[in-house]
C-alpha cells in the first residue's frame, strides 16, 4: 500500500470536498471536510463545525498523515458552502461581461495615471514588471518588486472607490 505522502495529487485532489477521518502517526484521528491537499507537503486541510456554529480549520501535515478514510462523499451544495465561507467575495464568480468592464476601467484608470499598460489576454502587464489578473482587484496583482506592487495596489483600489462612489451617487 501507498504511502500518503507518496500517492499521486489527482488522488489528493478526489478528496476535496469530502468529510473524511485522517489518522495520524500518534493514531489521533481528526475529522472534516478536505478543503485541500497541498501538493508539495501532502498536508490535508480540514474544515470541522463545532458545536458553538463557530468554523475549525486543521491542517495535519503530510508527514504526520498514516491513513485517510472517506466518511460521507461531499456534494456540489457542500463544495458552495466551504467556499463561500473561506474565500473572498472576489473569488466569487463574475460574469464574463463584468469581467471585461473590470479589465477595461481598471486599464483606463492606469492609463490616466500614465502608467504603462497592456492587456495579454486576460492579463494586464505593468511596465513588464507586474500582472493583474482577473478580477482585477489590488490582491490580484502580482510582482516581485514590492515598490511597483505596493503603488499599483494603491492605484488599483482607488480606482474600485472611485467605483463604488459612482454607484452611491
Amino acid at each position: 500500500m501507498l504511502q500518503w505522502r507518496d500517492r499521486s495529487p489527482q488522488h489528493w485532489h478526489e478528496l476535496v470536498n469530502h468529510e473524511v477521518c485522517v489518522t495520524n502517526r500518534d493514531q489521533q484521528r481528526f475529522e472534516g471536510r478536505v478543503f485541500t491537499v497541498d501538493p508539495v507537503s501532502a498536508s490535508v486541510v480540514l474544515l470541522s463545525v463545532q458545536e458553538s456554529e463557530r468554523l475549525s480549520v486543521r491542517v495535519i501535515l503530510g508527514h504526520a498523515v498514516t491513513d485517510v478514510q472517506i466518511l460521507r462523499r461531499g456534494t456540489e451544495e457542500t463544495e458552495r458552502q466551504m467556499k463561500s465561507v473561506l474565500l473572498p467575495d472576489r473569488a466569487q464568480s463574475l460574469s464574463a461581461e463584468e469581467l471585461k468592464s473590470r479589465r477595461e476601467s481598471v486599464r483606463l484608470w492606469l492609463e490616466q495615471n500614465r502608467v504603462p499598460v497592456t492587456e495579454d489576454g486576460e492579463v494586464l502587464r505593468v511596465a513588464n514588471a507586474l500582472t493583474i489578473s482577473a478580477p482585477y482587484r489590488p490582491g490580484d496583482c502580482s510582482s516581485a518588486n514590492e515598490i511597483i506592487l505596493s503603488r499599483v495596489q494603491s492605484l488599483v483600489e482607488s480606482n474600485d472607490e472611485k467605483i463604488r462612489g459612482h454607484l452611491r451617487s
